[in-house]
């Protein structure tokens, strides 16, 4: 069967078909994260996220990680709040004060997480046991808006002092990162991110 006659890929269809969806899904979505930074910069992100579609947040992530200095905490926690009265002038991203505010005080959050435990990815994969888990979803209806899991997460981040952090925001969080595999059964990404999961482990 050459290339022309090979079937499309099967996904989960929430991507539809816009371009960058489609490529956030089949190379990102369901990654196992362990980057500490970078686990840092996707909790920020679905905060932002609340009440917006993700797409939008997706187009927009340039210009957050310019306008957010590369989602360096150690910058971000000492932003004024003349600094956030011009972050509100910046189109480029979600203008929206609680947001910002809560980005500055969940970097300030994330530090003191990082100065006082193991670090934010062995705080958050120790909810899973550090282990992706692998669901087997066959339809959207299927897969939970929040588990069990994600509102211990949540708990214990808000008990940490971040916020934007309830619950279903914390399942869309581990889903994106990998902690757990929420890839439909049918789709050609499931079975790739159960075999990542098999062969990477915390560091």
């Amino acid at each position: 069967m050459n290339a022309q006659t090979r079937p499309p890929l099967q996904r989960c269809p929430w991507p539809g078909n816009d371009p960058l969806y489609v490529a956030y899904h089949d190379q990102e979505w369901g990654v196992p994260e362990w980057d500490d930074n970078a686990l840092f910069e996707k909790l920020t992100l679905d905060g932002f996220q609340a009440g917006l579609s993700w797409l939008v947040i997706l187009r927009k992530r340039e210009n957050f990680r310019r306008a957010l200095a590369g989602f360096d905490a150690r910058k971000i926690a000492a932003f004024s709040p003349r600094k956030i009265d011009k972050l509100l002038q910046d189109a480029g991203i979600v203008r929206h004060r609680g947001k910002l505010e809560a980005a500055v005080s969940n970097a300030k959050a994330f530090l003191r997480v990082m100065d006082t435990t193991q670090g934010f990815a062995a705080l958050l994969w120790d909810f899973v046991d550090g282990t992706p888990q692998c669901n087997h979803w066959r339809s959207m209806e299927q897969v939970p808006a929040q588990t069990a899991m994600s509102r211990a997460m949540s708990k214990e981040l808000r008990a940490r002092g971040f916020t934007f952090c309830g619950p279903t925001i914390v399942y869309a969080f581990a889903q994106a990162c990998g902690m757990v595999n929420d890839h439909l059964t049918g789709c050609f990404r499931h079975e790739e991110c159960r075999q990542l999961a098999k062969s990477t482990a915390m560091p």
